[in-house]
């Protein structure tokens, strides 16, 4: 005898959440599937679930209406109605984004590289044609520094106009290709002139490695 279809509706897809409202008459079912990702159940009704398994077992699960449950990634089975009314349930799936998780590590590094004052590390969290992009000079942009050469001269100049800097209070974020730092700049000129500003770097990735780094930062008047 073969069953009704469950009825899956797509509520949110924006590449980091998939919400589905699942739908099912009596005796429906979803089909076999394997969850490719972390997931979380909200039962909108009360129901009960027949939940056939790999090998040929079953086993039966209660649905608690706003009783919510997780999953990990890799469960493979056929959901089925087992009772006499309509029921229904949330299924929120978390997308992972692993290339996210390394370009936030990226920015991590970057940082310590800044406080280290160690240039190698910090052209080593660059493409080889990245670009800096200074907080201040004759264009638009601030002084434009293309290629790595180009770049690695510009920060060894700035460390050495700061022979004393720190970059403190990080904050860091990545939404796709872009990613955000925030810091508070401390330091002391080569004249002896102290530095307290705030500041923050607009940056681009490459894959895991940044391609631009855009710098702005306050200018503190008396």
């Amino acid at each position: 005898m073969t069953r009704p279809s469950a009825k899956p509706v797509v509520l949110i897809d924006d590449g980091r959440i998939i919400a589905r409202e699942w739908r099912f008459v009596p005796g429906a079912e979803t089909g076999w599937h394997i969850h490719g990702h972390d997931y979380v159940i909200v039962p909108l009704t009360n129901g009960a679930l027949l939940l056939e398994e790999p090998g040929g077992g079953t086993r039966s699960a209660e649905l608690r209406q706003h009783a919510p449950y997780t999953r990990r990634a890799g469960v493979e089975h056929n959901v089925v109605n087992a009772g006499d009314a309509d029921l229904a349930f949330l299924e929120v799936e978390i997308i992972d984004r692993p290339l996210d998780a390394a370009r936030l590590a990226t920015l991590s590094r970057f940082m310590n590289a800044w406080n280290a004052r160690d240039i190698d590390a910090l052209m080593n969290c660059m493409t080889n044609d990245c670009a800096f992009h200074a907080s201040g000079g004759p264009e638009a942009e601030g002084r434009r520094y293309q290629g790595a050469s180009a770049v690695r001269a510009a920060y060894q100049a700035l460390f050495e106009a700061y022979p004393e800097a720190a970059w403190t209070q990080a904050r860091h974020l990545v939404v796709g290709d872009r990613g955000l730092s925030e810091w508070r700049f401390v330091g002391r000129d080569r004249k002896g002139t102290s530095v307290e500003v705030d500041g923050c770097d607009l940056l681009e990735f490459d894959g895991e490695l940044i391609r631009l780094k855009d710098s702005y930062r306050k200018a503190r008047s008396g």
